[in-house]
């Protein structure tokens, strides 16, 4: 017997071998077959779903679950259009806080303002308390005078520190406790259950830039066993969390985590999944590594400074045998990676490495038979250009915002295209990136990069199959198919068959996991 029937439904699978059904058979947690394959099968429950339609469930290969629920709770300035409204903000925090507090805050972006605040302007509404004013991107803050005297002297700045000088202040703060992280997952993860994604990347444990704890992971595990992880959840180790160790020669391994552990590790719920590698910063942050200036000015970003050579970082990943996710932003920093993986790959050839570059948001076209060749996965965020692509387009210039954030270009070189969020950056609803991915149209209506649009079936993929094949999922999820998991989204209407300006407003009705689901 069935546990569940699901019938009447317009079912799209994302198998090639079997596109769409009408009927679907769960048992213990796993598709059983389709149509006539369980139509006389008696089921505990039949689930009569009018016509509605049925995708896999959406899976984001690059999220931050414990930043995007710390971010919810935290008093922010957004949108920070006007220094007086974000001095305002930050009072007000300071005044709610408790005596000798830690005071951080959310939504910094000095691209509304037009310029930084200054350490001395938030000493004037600080109170002598430490306040660091987190940036929207992850990649920089600004602190107030209380914390820069307590920062080594070649960090210190008259307010916003970038990339490792953040990472310098952030350490000075009181860890969180495993009960709030877990809170934090918790929260992050019920939001994205709401907008059909059933699996996440988490993009960096560990990590000196984007770190909540020292034993962070240990929250992930508390959340589970607690009852507030309702997805499937691979962490990223950060390269940061790796130590020197002296294994035997013929194991390559000269860098790892406790015990040796690596990509694979772990089942079910929570699992280890790729090896973090930071490159460069971030585009909003105007840290992202480019080979040439943001448009009118002198800058063109920085490589990130770590104990060992950024090359080297990588290539001992690949020989102790890690699955690589590498941050590349900039078009320099892609050099980085590409040159690395290719090295690795001369050096020891790992032909199902899957290797991923994260973000890959600015690439020349003479880089993407390169990506094609060293067999990476770009890991892809549409919503960046949704949300930030005007401000993106006007810094890359005319003859570089048609390279930002590609689609058509990496599928027509051969690469494959993982979707998803990087939240809590931006939006992190799967079909309102879907929807980007096909129109290329910024909030504004800007059209970027026009020939970069995908099909929505593609973009479909990229968010199903590929997103699976991308985290190493593929024989468990990314389809509906015999022996997968159950974890299909319901939508409202077929984003194959509306209008694409009316993909994102798609409703998802309920969400399973395993068989199990949530209606909204």
């Amino acid at each position: 017997m069935l546990c569940t029937r699901i019938v009447n439904a317009n079912i799209v699978t994302m198998d090639p071998a079997r596109p769409t059904a009408r009927e679907l058979g769960v048992w213990r947690g796993r598709i059983v077959g389709l149509d006539e394959e369980v139509s006389a099968v008696p089921a505990r429950r039949v689930l009569d779903l009018d016509g509605a339609t049925v995708l896999p469930g959406f899976i984001d290969s690059h999220v931050h679950l414990v930043w995007a629920g710390l971010t919810a709770r935290a008093p922010s300035v957004a949108p920070s259009e006007r220094a007086d409204s974000i001095l305002s903000a930050v009072a007000s925090a300071v005044a709610a806080a408790p005596p000798g507090a830690w005071v951080e805050l959310a939504g910094y972006d000095q691209r509304p303002l037009g310029r930084h605040l200054t350490a001395a302007e938030l000493d004037s509404v600080s109170a002598g308390r430490r306040v660091f004013l987190g940036h929207v991107s992850g990649h920089g803050a600004v602190v107030n005078s209380a914390i820069q005297e307590l920062l080594p002297a070649p960090v210190r700045t008259d307010g916003f520190l970038a990339e490792e000088a953040m990472s310098e202040a952030r350490r000075l703060r009181p860890a969180y406790s495993l009960a709030e992280l877990a809170t934090a997952i918790g929260e992050s993860a019920r939001q994205c259950r709401a907008e059909g994604v059933t699996a996440c990347a988490e993009a960096g444990v560990g990590s000196e830039l984007l770190g909540h704890s020292p034993i962070e992971g240990a929250a992930y595990q508390l959340a589970l066993e607690t009852g507030r992880l309702p997805l499937r959840l691979q962490l990223m180790v950060s390269a940061d969390a790796l130590s020197p160790v002296d294994a035997a020669p013929e194991d390559t391994t000269s860098h790892a985590v406790a015990l040796g552990l690596r990509t694979g590790f772990g089942d079910g719920r929570l699992s280890l999944g790729a090896l973090k590698v930071f490159t460069d910063g971030g585009m909003m942050a105007r840290t992202a590594a480019l080979s040439r200036p943001y448009e009118g000015t002198d800058a063109a970003g920085q490589l990130q400074r770590t104990s060992r050579p950024l090359d080297e970082v990588i290539v001992a990943g690949h020989l102790a045998g890690w699955q690589l996710a590498v941050h590349a932003i900039g078009d320099r920093a892609v050099d980085v990676a590409l040159d690395a993986l290719e090295r690795a790959q001369r050096l020891h050839p790992r032909p199902d490495a899957r290797h991923r570059i994260e973000h890959a948001g600015l690439v020349r076209p003479e880089q993407l038979p390169r990506f094609a060749a060293v067999g990476a996965t770009a890991v892809i965020q549409p919503g960046f250009l949704r949300y930030f692509g005007d401000d993106y387009a006007a810094i890359m210039g005319t003859e570089r915002a048609p390279w930002l954030y590609r689609g058509r270009g990496f599928l027509d070189s051969g690469v494959r295209i993982a979707g998803s969020s990087d939240r809590p950056v931006a939006d992190g609803a799967p079909l309102r990136a879907i929807q980007f991915m096909v129109e290329r149209a910024s909030l504004s209506g800007r059209i970027i990069g026009p020939a970069e649009g995908v099909t929505v079936d593609e973009a479909l993929r990229a968010y199903t199959a590929d997103a699976a094949y991308a985290c190493r999922w593929e024989k468990s999820a990314g389809s509906l198919t015999a022996g997968k998991r159950a974890d299909p989204a319901v939508l409202g209407d077929d984003p194959r068959r509306v209008d694409s300006s009316r993909i994102g407003a798609i409703e998802v009705v309920r969400t399973f996991l395993e068989g199990a689901d949530t209606p909204r």
